[in-house]
């Protein structure tokens, strides 16, 4: 019998429209951005905004079109 592994969301791992969308977030230094295509941009917003108040980070969080991909930058101010 076959059995198909699942892709479980790990605790820092990002899903806003089921897709997992991994972020090394140990790399995420102050002044640096990351996008997140996404559609669910509100579903990633509060993703983003969870975990960075976990790891203690500052951030500012906007819903942006980056070469003809909606989705969420957000920029590590502290």
């Amino acid at each position: 019998m076959y059995r198909m592994k699942s892709r479980v969301r790990r605790k820092n791992d990002l899903d806003p429209d089921g897709v997992r969308v991994i972020v090394n977030w140990d790399s995420f230094l102050p002044n640096t951005s990351v996008f997140v295509p996404c559609i669910n941009t509100d579903n990633a917003k509060q993703q983003i905004k969870k975990i960075c108040s976990d790891f203690g980070y500052e951030t500012t969080i906007k819903i942006v079109i980056d070469r003809g991909k909606l989705g969420v930058r957000v920029w590590r101010t502290t």
